[in-house]
């Protein structure tokens, strides 16, 4: 991922010297595991411990040097260990196969960025908490296909995000269990040159659950799963900017992106102030549903394994990662700062003059004895005729002599009252709150 979108933590898990580390680490444990077993000279797994380093940059390019010639990565990165510690080195990768590093690798490089996904998704979560708390009662329109529908609050908008990420998060953490797995099952996954407890002894050192059973690699539908949980949260982050950007367009201008000092909105155009965080987050949302698509299509490898996954998951895994990692920040940003103008919030909900109260007066005519069908009618022609002529709709009701007929004029105006709305917004917050 291009460092624009990347932030410090994240980026260095998925750098090569911290592949190379984990790598290490992976062959170091196994050899240590061997030692304790028996299947190599006593000594061995502490004397290579001993000459244990942390990769850098010139470990990275004299790897790459190595593997321009022999053309295999994790050859090429056993061959620099051989030539770092020595003969010791020989015991190494013993009964093992490229894909037992190369997978419990990657189980434990998505476990970490995991990690970091979800403190990143908690932080979020808490913004929109602040947000919905303070704007639980503040007015603003309820829309539906784009018109508007009836009365909500900001408050109410902002909980449903957060039961949508409190949604996000148990997807996230089910898919880490999944991928947070290793295998040093060998060739085919048969355990032929080692036995099941190396695996188990380096995989609890790692922290990682072992593959119960897997061919030369771990199956990719684990990876599928992991995919696809950031692509949905990545859906929810989307979701969000949409309707934000909405929210600060001229006409609605309900809500707006702060807007720094210093800041420039256009390069041409001095007076604008652009929502382009939120549309910068829908274009991370549509990388991160490509990547779940890219997912998919490496879960049918040929028989025990092909690598056609491979050049994939090089791309995928460390842009999905690090894409998630940096939307979940800038939206958390973005709602704490956010602008929220509620006394355009409730002039746009008085635009419609009291016509977001139609079902209200729908439902008081049919409790006052009027057949539904009948009902509707009457209250449907007044309000039409506000939107085609203009007036307000309670004065158009209470000259609607079919209406005054079985509602009195108190009864017109208690159905233009705030109090269930509010009453329904008590129920609601308890429920997503606690």
């Amino acid at each position: 991922m291009i460092p624009r979108y990347t932030r410090d933590a994240m980026g260095r898990i998925w750098t090569d010297a911290n592949r190379f580390r984990i790598w290490m680490e992976i062959e170091l444990c196994a050899a240590e595991a061997m030692e304790a077993k028996g299947m190599i000279p006593a000594g061995v797994g502490a004397a290579l411990r001993a000459k244990a380093w942390l990769p850098d940059e010139k470990d990275v390019a004299a790897i790459a040097a190595i593997e321009a010639e022999r053309q295999h990565d994790v050859i090429a990165f056993l061959t620099h260990l051989e030539r770092r510690m020595g003969p010791e080195a020989r015991y190494l990768h013993m009964g093992m196969t490229s894909s037992d590093v190369l997978d419990t690798c990657l189980g434990a490089q998505l476990d970490e960025s995991a990690g970091l996904i979800l403190e990143g998704l908690d932080a979020l979560r808490e913004a929109v908490s602040k947000q919905a708390q303070k704007h639980k009662r503040t007015l603003m329109v309820g829309r539906t296909h784009g018109i508007h529908a009836e009365p909500i609050t900001f408050g109410l908008v902002l909980a449903l995000w957060y039961a949508e990420l409190d949604r996000q998060r148990t997807r996230i953490e089910a898919a880490r269990k999944s991928v947070a797995v290793g295998k040093l099952s060998g060739a085919v996954g048969t355990f032929a040159h080692l036995p099941p407890e190396i695996e188990a002894s380096v995989c609890a050192k790692l922290g990682l659950a072992p593959e119960p059973i897997a061919n030369q690699v771990v199956q990719r539908d684990r990876h599928a799963e992991w995919f696809s949980a950031l692509a949905n949260l990545g859906a929810s982050i989307e979701k969000m900017a949409v309707n934000l950007r909405h929210m600060q367009r001229t006409e609605v201008g309900e809500a707006a992106e702060a807007f720094g000092k210093g800041q420039r909105g256009s390069s041409a155009m001095p007076h604008k102030k652009n929502p382009i965080a939120s549309e910068n987050l829908t274009g991370v949302a549509r990388l991160l549903r490509s990547h779940a698509g890219a997912a998919f299509e490496n879960v049918a490898l040929w028989h025990e394994r092909d690598i056609s996954h491979s050049s994939v998951e090089r791309v995928i895994a460390p842009d999905a990662c690090i894409l998630a990692d940096y939307a979940l920040a800038r939206m958390t940003r973005l709602i704490e700062g956010l602008v929220v103008d509620e006394a355009r919030m409730r002039a746009n909900l008085d635009m419609s003059r009291g016509l977001v109260f139609s079902q209200r007066v729908l439902l008081a005519l049919v409790q006052a004895g009027v057949e539904r069908e009948a009902a509707y009618g009457w209250v449907q022609r007044n309000a039409l005729a506000c939107w085609e002529q203009g007036g307000v709709f309670l004065d158009r009701l209470l000259a609607d002599e079919e209406i005054r007929e079985v509602m009195d004029e108190a009864s017109l105006r208690s159905c233009f009252d705030f109090g269930e709305l509010f009453d329904g917004v008590e129920q609601l917050f308890g429920r997503v709150f606690g």
